[in-house]
């Protein structure tokens, strides 16, 4: 069974963790989950952004995400991809060097990876999107940009595919994000 690493953390955006995570274990991934500092069976809590017309996103308390697996096992070459969730724990998860290197590795294999929404903050930190075209929630443009990258801006509801690279700017992209995913990781899934 393939294995996916699914890198989240605390106020990290409720869907953008557990809707592909479920996803994942629904098409027969193993999927882990994991946080710095935490252990297979901690929790993270996360926080439910909404679009209700104001000029940003609302945010609400979500569920509380039991983790799969613990960060310090975390070894990426057992990992046939990728994904990097949203909201607020990007903030804080790009300032983990293991994060950054974990990332990193996933790059330099060309290795699949899908980052939604403020994920992209930990793939500008890890120094990975210059010359690649990718989206992100809008307000992380500018940061694509000053990285080097062609910030390409989408409908929430779609995605952007740059090599082994899946971007997309929110949650209600999810079906084309994970399906674009599922793409790159050469899974077939018949009808």
């Amino acid at each position: 069974m393939k294995k996916i690493l699914l890198i989240t953390g605390d106020f990290a955006e409720d869907y953008e963790t557990m809707v592909p995570y479920q996803m994942l274990l629904m098409v027969g991934y193993e999927v882990h989950a994991v946080c710095p500092d935490k252990k297979k069976g901690d929790s993270v809590k996360t926080a439910i952004h909404d679009f209700e017309g104001d000029q940003t996103y609302t945010e609400k308390p979500g569920h509380n995400f039991q983790l799969s697996y613990t960060f310090d096992e975390v070894k990426p070459e057992n990992y046939a991809g990728l994904v990097v969730v949203g909201g607020r724990a990007p903030e804080y998860l790009r300032l983990n060097k293991q994060v950054i290197g974990i990332v990193k590795y996933f790059f330099e294999k060309d290795l699949p990876v899908a980052a939604m929404c403020h994920g992209i903050q930990i793939l500008t930190t890890a120094g990975v999107v210059s010359g690649r075209t990718l989206t992100a929630y809008p307000a992380v443009g500018p940061e694509v940009t000053i990285a080097g990258g062609t910030y390409k801006e989408v409908p929430p509801t779609e995605s952007v595919v740059d090599g082994n690279l899946v971007t997309s700017p929110a949650w209600p992209g999810h079906p084309s994000f994970i399906r674009e995913f599922l793409k790159l990781l050469g899974a077939k899934i018949a009808l």
